[in-house]
């Protein structure tokens, strides 16, 4: 559902799952247009209560990973640290920001089991809580990852879930598509669903292709353990 051509306009409707009780919010897709303005720009004007950086396009399989920020910096001169300022203002403003792996182009994939705790070990020390020396947003922390998951194998990407569900206070975000069960995320949204870490899901209010679908995609988001 999510594309590479996600600006600031386009808007998602969260629904965010926190033990029996669900919430709404307005979720974003920044970073990957030139012309959208920054990151600090978008949470300064108190609109979103989630923003996804996107994306983390290339990974798993024995594959460097890649960052593309479209224009906004280049991680290989580690000008994507000032970056890092505007997550931290970001968070202070209340507002949820997640990496958003995958997308509509790129490479990646998941070989095994093992591959995804390798790949739940690298986003965890890059991105989120632990350390490396190669973190592109400098000290800054996210707190969770967007599963956008629409190329290749389905395979593994519940392992991934779990695997980062057991790293206590991540968000975990999927963007489901149209075809119901989504067979990329199936796995991840009925059974991965713990008491470590909230389970967000997001669908586009007017992507006109979902509208028959959307009724039974909210059935399974409000229920309490997914």
């Amino acid at each position: 559902m999510a594309r590479n051509s996600h600006t600031l306009s386009l808007f998602l409707l969260f629904l965010t799952l926190v033990g029996t009780s669900h919430a709404g919010g307005i979720a974003i897709y920044w970073g990957q247009h030139s012309d959208e303005g920054t990151l600090y720009e978008a949470c300064a004007t108190r609109r979103y209560t989630h923003i996804n950086i996107a994306f983390l396009e290339r990974f798993g399989n024995g594959r460097i990973p890649k960052l593309n920020l479209a224009g906004h910096c280049n991680p290989s001169t580690k000008s994507c640290t000032r970056i890092g300022d505007h997550i931290r203002y970001c968070q202070s403003r209340g507002i949820t920001v997640l990496l958003s792996i995958g997308g509509g182009i790129g490479r990646y994939s998941l070989a095994s089991v093992e591959d995804a705790r390798d790949f739940s070990k690298y986003l965890w020390n890059t991105f989120l809580g632990g350390t490396s020396f190669s973190r592109p947003f400098g000290h800054a922390v996210l707190d969770g990852i967007d599963f956008d998951i629409e190329l290749g194998s389905a395979q593994y990407w519940q392992y991934l879930a779990r695997f980062l569900k057991d790293y206590h206070g991540v968000y975990l975000s999927a963007a489901p598509q149209c075809p119901f069960p989504d067979r990329f995320l199936e796995k991840i949204t009925l059974r991965d669903h713990g008491n470590n870490g909230q389970l967000l899901f997001h669908m586009e209010r007017y992507f006109w292709g979902c509208r028959r679908q959307r009724a039974r995609l909210e059935a399974v988001l409000s229920r309490p353990k997914c």
